[in-house]
């Protein structure tokens, strides 16, 4: 199949293209390689993916409405799996324009390229964030999910209603996927493990928030990715018996999904497991939970195991270390 990947160079984004190309399929790649971190490490994995003949990159901003229309003109893909976004729950508290600008408008721009071409199906990336202070755990996809607590949040929470109206209006099947934590190799250095990684590795100290009691569904790469490759693969169908009271699922072609471990680990448990890896202990300055985090998340799977066949399979002890076996490599 012919792909088109959004976001190709950055972290799930160079993992998902790797894999569709390992499995045959022939992927076209945007990316418009923004400095919010340090852009070689999106010029590494953009190296790596040009060595496959089966890949096509093209760099622009998908929050240039023209330069995407022009983009999408002519053009047909088997499936579409939008992965660009301005990530960070952080960042958005004082840079709430380059959230908006980058994932509320660059997808309704791909929205568009969408219905132009008549995309059979289009997969995006949705996340845990949106959940909130929720205190019902495991976190449902049935449950509602309007009191996010972040601007980042709220602009996937947009994400989601965006594709059901394209979805219902011009009949564009959509998968929304809500992703868990996800770390491993190639990981960005603003997320916690690799943040974590150098500072313990330069015997810096690290800050650490709500005295590590912050518990998070860390959910290897790989996991994540089969999760993906197996939501591209089923399409929703609509459904007009449904009575749109269910906000995961719709008479559209509209579907949520998490994509998450579903064996939540106290933040400060993650870290006595990347020491062990590193070989070092971290020195920890312990701080106020912020106002911007969550205390938990923890995914209800059962719909994804069930419709997608996902089952994550790479636990803590596996994928911390396999990490590890990178960070050190590229850092030393």
């Amino acid at each position: 199949m012919k792909i088109l990947v959004t976001g190709v160079a950055g972290f799930i984004g160079y993992h998902t293209a790797e894999r569709l190309m390992n499995e045959g399929h022939e992927v076209v790649g945007i990316d418009n390689l923004n400095d919010y971190y340090d852009v070689s490490l999106k010029h590494a994995r953009l190296n790596r993916l040009a060595h496959h003949v089966n890949f096509v990159f093209e760099k622009f901003d998908l929050a240039d409405r023209e330069a995407t229309a022009k983009f999408f003109a002519g053009r047909k893909f088997d499936r579409v799996i939008h992965l660009a976004a301005q990530a960070g729950v952080r960042y958005s508290v004082d840079h709430p324009a380059e959230y908006i600008d980058r994932n509320v408008v660059a997808f309704g721009n791909v929205l568009e390229g969408c219905r132009a071409i008549q995309a059979p199906h289009l997969v995006y990336a949705s996340s845990s964030s949106i959940y909130g202070l929720n205190e019902k755990t495991p976190f449902s996809i049935h449950d509602a999910v309007d009191h996010p607590v972040s601007l980042y949040a709220a602009t996937k929470r947009a994400d989601e209603l965006m594709a059901h109206v394209y979805s219902h209006l011009y009949n564009v099947p959509t998968t929304g996927l809500r992703f868990f934590t996800v770390y491993g190799p190639w990981d960005r250095p603003d997320m916690a493990l690799q943040s974590f990684a150098t500072k313990i590795s330069r015997g810096e100290s690290i800050e650490v928030y709500n005295n590590g009691e912050l518990i998070r569904d860390w959910t290897f790469v790989d996991d994540i990715v089969q999760g993906i490759l197996k939501a591209m693969e089923t399409i929703p169908e609509r459904d007009e018996t449904n009575k749109g009271d269910d906000p995961a699922t719709s008479w559209a072609p509209f579907r949520i999904y998490n994509l998450g471990g579903g064996n939540p680990v106290k933040l400060i448990d993650f870290i006595r497991e990347l020491e062990r890896a590193l070989g070092k202990t971290a020195e920890i300055i312990f701080k106020p939970m912020r106002p911007e985090d969550v205390l938990v998340t923890h995914a209800d799977a059962s719909d994804t195991m069930r419709d997608l066949d996902f089952k994550p399979s790479v636990e803590l002890s596996e994928g911390v270390p396999k990490f590890a076996a990178w960070f050190l490599l590229v850092t030393t």
